[in-house]
């Protein structure tokens, strides 16, 4: 859709929007100067360029995802009237679509009844089930495998929670035998399972850690921020994760990220949780707000006060367009990222020049240019991603710990040596349905610029 005709959407939705306040005396805004205007917005997009080209096939970097038209739009839309979710006096609409759009979240993941909101990111949404999971079991720690995000460590110092990190295997999901030892040397009151972490895209194992969950007394969150609507495609995964996703419904809280595999703008998380009744938790006073209506408010069951209603309009415009379903449009789009991935690692396996770390579990591939030396793996892999973005394709690096690398290699008959605590890899995203149309090209760049990069290196090895 070109950009002109999503104006002109834009412009027939304001006339209906501007349509529902006719009842109003008339008034004029204080004129704008529209010169002025001009300039500052063209200037404002000068600025913008100072950006690698996110929306693009050939960003195959970090986790960046263009806003679907019909997000986008909604969102543009609903800033005429800039609506402040915290409470109905603010954002009656919006709120209201909010609440609809989250139901309709919690149903594709099996939840009938849920307490949820959205947030400002999987950060907040992350905080907020950690802090419910303290107030449930006070005292008792959060354990995470090391590869799950940051968040969870930086969450729990914030909120004074005792922290447990678990190790990883080599297809770096949590360690279920180091879980178990963790759980015999530390009092744990939840295990957070990582439904595709945001370094490499690998799942935990979920069957396993609910099962120590009934047997060791613990509540389980996941982080689905980043793979959580993978949920619609298992179809389209291995079978140790597509099992993972089927029994999602078993998890007390969970947490997914719109702004993500979503298709919504920035930022967009959302957090929910089994058992309604941690809203008690959530309960203050406001002397101004929550009184013009007996509806809950969002912000009586959430710690943001403030937040746009704007992402709420274009969420549930988003579910509008793209109905949540197993195996509709969304999901199939779901499958192309996830297919992308599957070919472009095969490629890489097949090609001596490099050695992917392993499988994707989702539609992050995690690889290095080989050699026989950790150091040298570094200084190749940063080489290529600087080569190949003059060429026009992004790729992004990403430290990985040196022993995870050194038996892969060992795994694959590789001779290696250890010159490093960590190795720079390289990491590719493939979250556009878009890149597996642009595959090929994405390769030809790589495997070309790799063969000039290693014909110039002597002793290579």
């Amino acid at each position: 859709m070109s950009q002109k005709k999503e104006l002109e959407i834009l412009s027939l939705a304001l006339e209906q929007l501007q349509a529902g306040f006719e009842h109003l005396p008339q008034y004029e805004a204080e004129s704008d100067d529209l010169p002025k205007l001009e300039r500052v917005l063209k200037d404002v997009a000068i600025r913008l360029t100072d950006n690698d080209p996110y929306f693009h096939p050939l960003y195959a970097g970090q986790m960046l995802k263009p806003p679907h038209p019909a997000a986008r739009l909604a969102y543009a839309l609903s800033m005429w009237i800039n609506p402040n979710n915290h409470a109905m006096e603010g954002g009656r609409a919006s709120a209201n679509m909010e609440k609809e759009a989250v139901a309709q979240l919690s149903e594709m993941f099996g939840w009938k009844t849920h307490l949820g909101h959205l947030t400002g990111g999987g950060t907040i949404a992350n905080m907020e089930a950690l802090w419910i999971a303290s107030k449930l079991h006070p005292g008792k720690a959060i354990a995470a495998s090391d590869n799950a995000h940051y968040t969870h460590k930086r969450m729990c110092d914030i909120l004074d929670i005792p922290f447990v990190s678990i190790p990883c295997d080599t297809n770096m999901r949590m360690h279920i035998p180091a879980l178990k030892q963790a759980l015999n040397n530390h009092d744990i009151g939840t295990v957070v399972a990582t439904m595709g972490t945001t370094l490499c895209g690998s799942v935990d194992p979920l069957t396993e850690i609910l099962s120590l969950g009934t047997e060791r007394k613990f509540r389980v969150h996941a982080d689905a921020a980043y793979g959580g609507y993978y949920v619609l495609a298992r179809h389209s995964l291995n079978k140790q994760t597509a099992l993972s996703f089927e029994h999602l419904d078993e998890v007390d809280s969970l947490v997914i990220d719109p702004h993500k595999h979503g298709l919504l703008p920035y930022g967009c998380g959302c957090v929910l949780f089994k058992d309604v009744s941690v809203a008690a938790f959530y309960k203050h006073q406001s002397p101004y707000t929550y009184l013009c209506s007996p509806e809950t408010h969002l912000g009586e069951i959430s710690l943001e006060c403030s937040r746009p209603g704007a992402a709420a309009a274009a969420l549930w415009a988003m579910q509008r367009f793209f109905p949540l379903v197993q195996d509709g449009d969304f999901a199939r789009n779901l499958s192309k990222s996830r297919q992308a991935a599957q070919i472009l690692s095969k490629r890489l396996a097949e090609d001596k020049k490099f050695m992917p770390l392993f499988e994707p579990d989702l539609d992050i591939v995690l690889w290095t240019v080989r050699n026989s030396k950790a150091s040298l793996c570094s200084t190749l892999n940063e080489e290529l991603r600087q080569r190949a973005a003059a060429q026009n394709l992004y790729l992004v690096v990403a430290k990985v710990p040196t022993h995870i690398v050194a038996e892969i290699a060992q795994q694959n008959g590789i001779q290696f040596e250890s010159d490093t605590d960590e190795i720079t890899c390289l990491r590719s995203c493939l979250m556009k349905a878009d890149h597996l149309d642009w595959l090929d090209k994405i390769w030809q760049i790589l495997s070309q610029t790799t063969t000039d990069i290693l014909s110039k290196r002597i002793g290579y090895g």
